[in-house]
């Protein structure tokens, strides 16, 4: 989900994710010279001056393991070996490289495509630039750039770009602050702004603001995405205010934008709310699971939501129990009862559960998983400076051959 809902490694090539995983200790080389060289520099070394069977610009790139190596000198040196580099070669190795955290390599690529006028510039190529110069430099050096950006570039995608900056940082008034430029400034917005101000509500707690946004989007006849609906219902769930929620379950059930996994989600939040089990304190989870021992996998997502549900209201206990009994049925859990388990935890801020989950996950013949959950999740776990967690994440995706490195969108 786009920041969506409630919801940030390095990611390293199959080698280097197992050496870290190893913790293993540098080992030094001589160099000609008598110099002491690591063995990421000795090998990187050994590697640009081999012979690849294949060889090109985004192989070149990527053997720059360490952030030091300069990007724009490999580029410079392709291009001066009489080799050709289109502007869509350049953004799928930005994004290779923006799937593996080098962000500080995919910046370079950006600044090169700037400083070469033959190359002409998108609104997202901007958008990503606000986005990198976040991550290399900060929030301050993010709106510096914008903020020096031509009239053409302050786009819907920049502005998006960085009020999403604003939000990931948690910088409330700045956010604000922003967001009334954002509606001030005559452009079209889609629901993915709105997102990110609810998001930034939702996760410092002030659930009274997210159905203002909510009113603000409805004003300027922005169509609300399925993500809209769910931060909407989430704050809702959190603030117990279960009538507004049917409210909104009807509204999504009238929207004419409505498909398959749209009208699934309606059944499942009504199943509950109906029922009672979010707000009833004498519900037991186990005896929930136990009378409905015969719904086949399909529905089984109906616990997925009750996960999140639980997670609004923060209610940790509610969700180790539903945990536990949903391990003792004879159902095979999937990648998705996973994610969702661990999504919540780290939602809540319980990252010793969100180790324990990830142990039970290895020990699992699950082998069914979502490549786009798996890689959201593995990004979340690392933002949060969870490395020993996301390595072992990591290398459990690795061995259950789904790493998300090495797929390509």
């Amino acid at each position: 989900m786009a920041s969506g809902s409630l919801f940030l490694s390095l990611r390293r090539s199959k080698l280097g994710s197992l050496c870290a995983l190893e913790k293993w200790k540098p080992v030094r080389f001589l160099s000609s010279g008598g110099a002491l060289r690591s063995a990421s520099e000795f090998h990187e070394e050994e590697e640009l001056n081999t012979k690849e069977n294949e060889d090109d610009l985004k192989s070149r790139i990527f053997r720059l393991r360490l952030p030091k190596r300069s990007v724009t000198n490999v580029i410079d040196k392709w291009v001066g070996e009489g080799n050709t580099v289109s502007s869509s070669e350049l953004r799928h190795i930005s994004k290779e490289l923006r799937k593996s955290h080098r962000f500080k390599h995919a910046l370079e690529i950006s600044e090169w495509m700037v400083t070469h006028e033959e190359f002409q510039l998108l609104d997202s190529d901007y958008a990503s630039r606000i986005d990198l110069m976040t991550k290399v430099f900060g929030v301050d050096a993010a709106e510096r750039y914008f903020d020096g950006l031509p009239l053409t570039a302050k786009t819907t995608e920049t502005y998006t770009a960085l009020l999403h900056s604003y939000a990931a940082a948690k910088l409330i008034e700045r956010a604000e602050e922003f967001y009334e430029r954002i509606k001030g400034s005559n452009l079209s917005f889609t629901a993915l702004m709105y997102n990110e101000m609810m998001t930034l509500y939702m996760s410092a707690g002030q659930l009274e603001k997210v159905s203002l946004v909510v009113e603000e989007l409805k004003r300027q006849n922005v169509a609300p995405d399925i993500f809209t609906y769910n931060l909407w219902i989430s704050s809702c769930a959190a603030a117990l205010n279960i009538d507004q929620v049917r409210r909104i379950l009807d509204e999504m059930s009238e929207d004419s934008g409505a498909n398959d996994d749209w009208m699934r989600y309606i059944k499942i939040a009504n199943i509950y709310v109906t029922a009672g089990h979010l707000v009833n304190a004498e519900s037991n989870a186990a005896a929930v699971v136990e009378t409905e021992k015969r719904i086949t996998q399909r529905e089984w997502i109906t616990y997925d939501f009750l996960v999140i549900l639980y997670a609004g209201l923060g209610n940790k206990d509610k969700i180790d129990q539903i945990w536990k009994s949903l391990r003792m049925t004879n159902q095979k859990m999937t990648s998705r009862n996973y994610v969702c388990v661990l999504s919540s935890y780290l939602m809540l801020g319980h990252l010793k559960e969100v180790g324990e989950i990830i142990d039970q996950w290895k020990q699992s013949t699950t082998t069914d998983f979502d490549i786009s959950a798996c890689s959201r999740l593995l990004d979340a776990i690392s933002g949060l400076g969870l490395t020993e967690i996301a390595n072992n994440f990591h290398m459990l995706l690795i061995e259950r051959n789904c790493d998300p490195t090495n797929i390509s969108e």
